[in-house]
């Protein structure tokens, strides 16, 4: 929510900056280029979408990497849809991390170390003693 008016601001300030510098008519092409970019990518959807189950069923992508492609993908379509310079931007940048992704790119996982600490030393081993009784299996 704190997020919204200095993106609704930054989206103002590119806006005029931008429509300043290509003129009104190609503010105006550019909004209607994005714009069928954004209706065809959503269109098309179902084939990224059948080409990374096909990936997902041969192995050769986790479930992670189909969900974060197919996210990345309907983020950016969306994004390119509205009409202004910034959410453009971050649509190409979601594109692009879609791309990313169905090359096999993965961005690494840093464990927080503070989280997998050893809780004990490593050559202790525990174990459960049972002793065989008259009235059967007894465990300490």
């Amino acid at each position: 929510m704190v997020y919204i008016i200095p993106y609704f601001l930054l989206e103002l300030y590119l806006t005029i900056e931008v429509g300043s510098q290509i003129g009104f008519f190609g503010y105006l092409l550019w909004i209607v280029i994005t714009l069928v970019l954004g209706i065809w990518l959503l269109q098309n959807a179902h084939i990224s979408i059948m080409n990374n189950i096909f990936s997902l069923s041969k192995g050769q992508i986790d479930s992670k990497r189909f969900y974060d492609a197919q996210s990345a993908y309907f983020v950016g379509a969306i994004l390119l849809i509205i009409p202004a310079i910034f959410s453009d931007i971050l649509g190409v940048i979601s594109l692009i991390y879609y791309i990313f992704l169905q090359f096999g790119g993965k961005i690494p996982f840093i464990k927080d170390n503070k989280r997998y600490r050893n809780q004990g030393e490593d050559d202790v081993i525990d174990i459960e003693i049972i002793e065989h009784s008259s009235t059967g299996y007894r465990s300490r």
